[in-house]
């Protein structure tokens, strides 16, 4: 079994181009189900294993507590592995592939009051240079709803100032384009004038540059944040992400279509953005509770 497990992490080497990360991650998944199985003497054929098996295998990971997200990523590993044999002529069938996902507990985004942005993005504007630059960087997180590994891939050519757009390019190299507000282009003009010499010097493209001009990167936009979060005295756990709940959840109780917010978040799937009803409702019920008279 391990010279066919190698043979598949070498397919999704140079056929599929996976990286390095991702194969090992695939070989330590795999790892697992071969290890139990390995109480088989002598350890199975690949045409020796059923649905029964993987069902054997799933029951032994939810003996062990692990977290739901885990055995469905383990799952996925061993359906992509028992796939890529079927098309070899290896296999006649698929013993993953009716094998159910665990149910997942579903998590509701969490979100930030408009005051607490508010806050937040003035806190990251300290009075300095790198200050005019932090405060950008937070009004495009929250003003376009961006992911931070899209806002530190932003180049200086993706920025339109004349009808306030970024061309983005998230997750599985999709591309789209959001609007930024009218704070963020006058944050973003005032941090490009203070750091035009900068770039001028190193010759960098990137759209937000550290100290020494060269593209910031996403822990460094941790760090703003953070520090952020110190001066103006916000609850600990603030992180970027949240910007991005806090700019869908407040769109959705604007009023603005769901698949509106789901272009502009760039999800695949509807169902991704429909997560923020939940949280738009739990608002409503809430505010009810506080000041309806008979609630």
């Amino acid at each position: 079994m391990h010279e066919i497990v190698g043979e598949f992490l070498e397919h999704l080497a140079l056929d599929r181009g996976v990286s390095p990360h991702t194969r090992r991650a695939y070989a330590r998944d795999l790892a697992d189900l071969f290890s139990h199985l390995a109480g088989d003497d002598p350890p199975p054929d690949p045409r020796g294993i059923d649905a029964r098996a993987i069902e054997g295998w799933v029951a032994s990971m939810h003996r062990r507590g692990l977290a739901p997200s885990t055995i469905s990523r383990r799952l996925s590993a061993a359906r992509a592995l028992f796939a890529w044999l079927v098309r070899e002529n290896r296999l006649d069938a698929n013993p993953a592939a009716e094998v159910r996902n665990p149910k997942r507990a579903q998590r509701l985004p969490d979100r930030l009051d408009v005051e607490d942005v508010e806050a937040l993005i003035e806190g990251a504007a300290d009075g300095t240079r790198l200050g005019l630059r932090n405060r950008a960087a937070l009004e495009l997180l929250y003003g376009s709803g961006l992911r931070v590994a899209e806002l530190v891939g932003l180049d200086l050519d993706d920025v339109q100032f004349s009808d306030r757009t970024l061309r983005v390019l998230g997750k599985g190299d999709r591309e789209r384009i959001v609007p930024f507000g009218r704070r963020a282009a006058a944050a973003l003009r005032a941090y490009l004038e203070a750091f035009s010499d900068l770039r001028a010097r190193s010759g960098c493209e990137a759209l937000l540059l550290n100290a020494r001009g060269g593209r910031l990167s996403d822990r460094s936009v941790r760090r703003i944040l953070d520090r952020a979060v110190e001066r103006t005295a916000l609850m600990r756990g603030v992180h970027p992400h949240l910007l991005r709940h806090s700019f869908a959840t407040h769109l959705l109780e604007s009023g603005m279509d769901l698949r509106a917010i789901q272009e502009l978040l760039g999800h695949a799937r509807l169902a991704t953005t429909e997560r923020y009803t939940q949280v738009s409702l739990e608002r409503v019920l809430e505010v009810y509770d506080r000041t309806h008279p008979r609630a």
